[in-house]
């Protein structure tokens, strides 16, 4: 049974983790039969109204957020490793480029939340594949661009794809219920609601992407 790191940033699209994403990887990867731990960082948000759109001025903390999702069985990041886990998987949702990253505000510029870049590497150097989803992956372009070069995928957006390459990673087009996988950096990722469709084809890239990302977690890493 492969023990699955879940890294959750939130509860929402607009400040958090996309709900929809989350539950499409927490059921794939329960139809594996996976050891399912969600992870988030203990951090402040900035509150969004999901209704106007906007925020209000309020905070939230990302790891009681994110417990929503997890039903309560939610760990605070700064108390794992990444080697642990088999294999690690980031729904999107803005909160993945607010509060794991700041990519949203900053774009190529921004820097990485020190938890969640600190167990992404532990996990790739223990020879673990990771899976991104959505916005996801400008957070491996952060991580990962200047030192591996990952290829990756947010699906066709333009601007967030050059985001991405002027990070240093290589970005391919991809349609919203496929993946993109990058062998040699053990680095799954799929569009999910960067291209919006419907939920059925969200699910369909999401399980795609789990399903490789947990084949690869059974074939040892390359020296």
């Amino acid at each position: 049974m492969p023990k699955v790191g879940v890294i959750l940033s939130g509860c929402g699209v607009f400040d958090g983790a996309e709900i929809h994403e989350s539950v499409a990887v927490l059921h794939a990867l329960d139809r594996h039969g996976a050891n399912i731990v969600c992870l988030a960082p203990n951090i402040e948000l900035q509150e969004i109204d999901h209704q106007t759109q906007e925020p209000t001025g309020n905070t939230r903390n990302v790891l009681r957020e994110a417990a929503r999702i997890a039903r309560g069985d939610i760990v605070d990041l700064s108390t794992v490793l990444g080697s642990q886990f088999d294999a690690i998987v980031l729904p999107g949702g803005f909160g993945a480029a607010k509060n794991l990253c700041d990519f949203a505000m900053k774009g190529a510029d921004c820097t990485a939340d020190e938890q969640t870049a600190r167990v992404l590497t532990e996990a790739h150097e223990a020879g673990k594949p990771l899976g991104f989803a959505c916005i996801s992956p400008a957070l491996a372009a952060r991580v990962f661009g200047q030192t591996l070069h990952p290829t990756l995928t947010i699906g066709d957006d333009a601007g967030t794809a050059q985001g991405l390459e002027a990070m240093g990673a290589k970005h391919q087009d991809c349609a919203v219920d496929d993946i993109v996988v990058d062998e040699a950096n053990r680095i799954v990722s799929t569009p999910a609601y960067m291209r919006p469709q419907r939920v059925t084809e969200i699910f369909t890239g999401i399980g795609k992407m789990v399903d490789k990302v947990l084949e690869m977690a059974e074939q040892p890493a390359s020296v």
